[in-house]
């Protein structure tokens, strides 16, 4: 029987950060099967945090974007020592000046061992982050980075997969991860194309480079072609290919939706923003340092209710996956939603505020 899939993804895909119905929807339709196929791939992080901790400088700064909202900075070890090795998809947690940690992909040369390349979208209603590092993070800036960790792993043909061939989707920023993946398959011989999609010609960064690959990138824009289909952004996928995508929610729930009815096509996913929270109740924590009550409402997570009273309380992927935002529940029964911490994590009481819920009205939370 044929299932009913998204052809057309809603506006909005770039940039938006209040979900409209239609993200909710075809978000209920492929989250747990998007969590599947992408975590399949992460493999899972040991109990707690990777603590690899070691500092860095800003030795370069660029405009990629010609709206210039995205900003390319080079990062090298301030005694010029050799960085730790990383393979396409992976990303470093880079600890801001005002103690925020934020998440980005490595978009250089793996093969680079001097230097990391990160690229940020500026998101001026996001939380603050990005701001930061475009206003505050000039070259010479010295910064610590945690990392490099892979949550996106990236397996070609013959190397871990059965796939003869691979497709890459990237939308907006989601191009990082996805453009050392190209440049791998390149390197290796292995047959691949890509859509890369985003508003206009002004708002994709890295365009030059993209240029490079010749006619294996197909570059659409929703200025100039619309907002694309499903099947647009799956052009001459077949059998034996991998796809791998990075980009919004619901265009990662579109293209989920649609390969499951093709027979022998691989999925890889990362998305780059929190999925809308499914199947939720309010209920409220209580903060044991003040007594402090926070509720938490039913489509809202339980780390934006705490940063409501804690704004400096730290966090990362938003999704489940790194431990940044790790919290241990002192009463009360948590719905733990992770991938990440074990059983005797759990056992310890720690959940992560970013997915885990409360069962019942009230948890207690050693903050």
């Amino acid at each position: 029987m044929t299932r009913p899939v998204p052809t057309v993804l809603p506006p909005d895909l770039y940039g938006k950060h209040v979900h409209d119905p239609t993200t909710r929807v075809l978000d209920r339709i492929a989250t747990a099967k998007v969590t599947l196929s992408t975590l399949i791939n992460r493999g899972r992080l040991p109990s707690g945090v990777n603590d690899h901790r070691f500092p860095v400088v800003v030795t370069d700064r660029v405009l990629v974007a010609a709206d210039a909202d995205v900003v390319s900075l080079r990062l090298e070890s301030p005694s010029g020592r050799s960085l730790p090795r990383w393979q396409p998809g992976a990303h470093i947690d880079l600890e801001l000046p005002s103690g925020r940690i934020r998440q980005y992909s490595l978009c250089g040369d793996p093969a680079d061992r001097g230097a990391y390349r990160i690229a940020v979208r500026r998101i001026p209603d996001g939380g603050g982050g990005s701001i930061e590092v475009h206003d505050e993070l000039a070259v010479g800036t010295e910064l610590m980075v945690r990392g490099p960790r892979n949550a996106f792993l990236f397996a070609p043909p013959g190397r871990g997969s059965t796939a003869r061939r691979l497709h890459f989707v990237a939308g907006g920023i989601g191009i990082t991860p996805i453009l050392a993946m190209a440049r791998a398959a390149d390197r290796l011989g292995v047959p691949w194309t890509m859509v890369y999609c985003g508003r206009t010609l002004d708002t994709i960064p890295f365009l030059d480079e993209i240029a490079e690959f010749g006619d294996r990138v197909t570059v659409r824009t929703d200025a100039d072609h619309g907002i694309p289909t499903a099947a647009d952004l799956l052009a001459g996928v077949d059998g034996d290919t991998a796809v791998y995508c990075c980009g919004p929610t619901v265009m990662t729930a579109a293209l989920l939706s649609a390969i499951r009815d093709m027979d022998g096509v691989e999925f890889h996913s990362e998305r780059f923003s929190p999925a809308p929270v499914v199947d939720g109740a309010p209920f409220a924590v209580r903060l044991a340092a003040t007594g402090e009550i926070v509720e938490v409402g039913a489509d809202e997570t339980m780390l934006a209710a705490i940063l409501r009273a804690r704004p400096n309380q730290p966090y990362s992927c938003r999704q489940g996956f790194c431990g940044t935002c790790v919290v241990r529940v002192v009463a009360g029964s948590p719905d733990h939603r992770d991938t990440v911490l074990t059983d005797s994590d759990h056992a310890e009481g720690k959940t992560l505020a970013c997915v885990s819920r409360g069962h019942g009205d009230t948890l207690v939370l050693d903050l």
